[in-house]
């Protein structure tokens, strides 16, 4: 718990033996790493285990230069915009238009599913806007999780998250990335899969490298290919339009013919779209860093999904002015055909835009994915050397680098379609569980502050969906692949008791977190010294 010394110049030790420099407050509170921070009425709050101890939140207002090591509040509206609407345009409108027409047989029901997948991902993020302003912490369903069910359920979603969700879906994008960029140079054939891959590797490192040098420059980035795939996506609409204005609609009319998809088949079509649309929740990721989240979180999500819905419903419609529903599902590249269609000596814009904003969509997501393998090592539910930040960067570059070694290792064994698939099951089972987190704390917690709360019956009917995403590939087109995936999610008990909930550690980790720290120039954070 806290210690109150007399202030003093003091020295404190790193984990094993060396010293760093640090002062103590004026009110004498001191951190064991070798940072101070300002006790006040804003300073503390509840740990979220439920456990009753006290946990000191990142950032502090006021905070000086020579204040404690933590993450800044540097992301306000338009950055917080920025990254929902950059993160979720990715990808996903390139690759999935096709697989969805092949998994649903028809125009107009893809289109619907399209508009459904952009409500449900509203209503989702509205929910997450209530459990993001109950508890500002970083790491999203991880911490609703602890104040919700306690430490075992959100052990198990950093576990899957950190070693699956986040690294695939980085991997995803930038296989999109690269199949693009390498595209770009190869038009008699298809991209070569070694050339491919090794450009995503590329990609990778350069995102690694902007996230770990700078918050504002990762920020900054975000920022700035957010706004050119915007510019993309006005090109392949004012394209579209161009086309309809002309009288292409012949692939517009009769689009509901053919047969029905069943019950199985729509929800792996929602599986699809819903790809397309992930990333409405990353802006949870990084609540510490987000000045004033209980106004700015919600509004970035007011503004970004609607915005993301809307283009994507014209993309769709753009596609279909310039080319049948066949052509889309033969096409590996849609934005490209559509460009070489549309374009004409300009074509080459389409697979430059898409790089463009597919690497956006990748440093956005590797930004997310660092703050929740930070928040859990934080806990001691993952490596100490995982919590720590860079000494004067401050940058969670340990969390940014594992995310990309593995996402890396997937990279070169993966493919877009399989990795999709996997991502998009495993992924559901943990919506609709904060779903139910936010159920559970209306009652359990009425009355905790709530400074933006939501219908009760918006968490209820994305839970239903949930379930039923989860629950209808399983009994309609059983896989073993949904097997393992469930086995893998509760393997991590084996590692929860020994090392969580009986606090073993084996001896040689004092020397590895050493190692890494003194090669990475890392500290722990405050947080860390409030625990006993």
């Amino acid at each position: 718990m806290y210690q109150h010394v007399q202030p003093s110049n003091t020295n404190h030790i790193y984990a094993d033996g060396h010293n760093v420099s640090s002062k103590a407050t004026s009110n004498g509170t001191m951190c064991a790493n070798g940072s101070f921070g300002t006790e006040g009425p804003e300073a503390t709050e509840t740990d979220s285990s439920g456990t009753g101890r006290m946990r000191k939140p990142l950032e502090r207002n006021g905070s000086t230069q020579n204040d404690t090591v933590h993450l800044e509040r540097r992301l306000g509206l338009f950055s917080g915009v920025a990254l929902i609407v950059g993160t979720m345009i990715g990808s996903g409108i390139f690759v999935s238009p096709s697989g969805l027409l092949v998994r649903t047989g028809s125009v107009g029901v893809s289109f619907i599913i399209w508009l459904a997948c952009g409500l449900l991902s509203l209503l989702g993020a509205l929910a997450y806007a209530e459990l993001g302003t109950m508890n500002t912490s970083s790491g999203a369903e991880w911490a609703y999780f602890m104040d919700a069910y306690g430490p075992a359920p959100a052990f198990l979603f950093s576990w899957v998250s950190t070693l699956v969700l986040k690294p695939s879906q980085m991997a995803i994008i930038c296989l999109s990335f690269a199949q693009y960029a390498v595209e770009a140079f190869v038009t008699e054939c298809d991209p070569p899969g070694g050339v491919v891959k090794m450009v995503a590797l590329v990609a990778i490192v350069m995102i690694l490298f902007v996230n770990c040098y700078s918050v504002n420059l990762g920020m900054a980035v975000q920022n700035v290919f957010t706004a050119a795939k915007l510019v993309a996506v006005i090109i392949v609409i004012c394209g579209g339009t161009w086309k309809l204005f002309e009288g292409n609609t012949q692939h517009l009319s009769n689009a509901f013919n053919g047969p029905m998809p069943n019950i199985g088949a729509i929800a792996t079509a929602f599986y699809t779209g819903l790809w397309a649309y992930d990333g409405w929740n990353n802006l949870n990721y990084v609540t510490e860093e987000i000045k004033n989240p209980s106004k700015n979180l919600p509004r970035s999500i007011i503004i970004g999904i609607p915005l993301v819905t809307l283009c994507y419903a014209l993309i769709n419609i753009s596609y279909l002015a310039a080319m049948s529903a066949q052509e889309m599902i033969e096409s590996e590249a849609v934005a490209v055909t559509f460009g070489n269609r549309i374009l004409g000596a300009l074509a080459w814009l389409m697979p430059l835009s898409v790089t463009v904003s597919t690497f956006g969509s990748a440093n956005g997501t590797l930004f997310a994915a660092g703050r929740l393998c930070f928040a859990a090592s934080r806990e001691g539910h993952l490596l100490d050397i995982l919590s720590y930040v860079h000494v004067r960067r401050l940058t969670p570059a340990p969390g940014l680098i594992f995310h990309s070694l593995i996402a890396s290792a997937m990279v070169l064994h993966g493919t877009i379609d399989s990795l999709i698939d996997f991502f998009s099951f495993t992924a559901w089972i943990f919506y609709g569980g904060a779903m139910l987190a936010l159920i559970v704390m209306r009652y359990t917690k009425p009355n905790h502050p709530r400074p933006y709360k939501v219908p009760i019956i918006i968490p209820v009917l994305v839970l239903v969906i949930s379930v039923y995403l989860v629950a209808a590939p399983i009994f309609e087109t059983p896989r073993i692949e949904y097997l393992y995936a469930l086995l893998f999610i509760f393997a991590g008990l084996i590692f929860y008791v020994p090392f969580v909930k009986l606090g073993m550690t084996p001896r040689f980790m004092n020397k590895v977190t050493l190692f890494f720290q003194l090669l990475l120039e890392v500290v722990p954070t405050s947080s860390m010294a409030m625990f006993e």
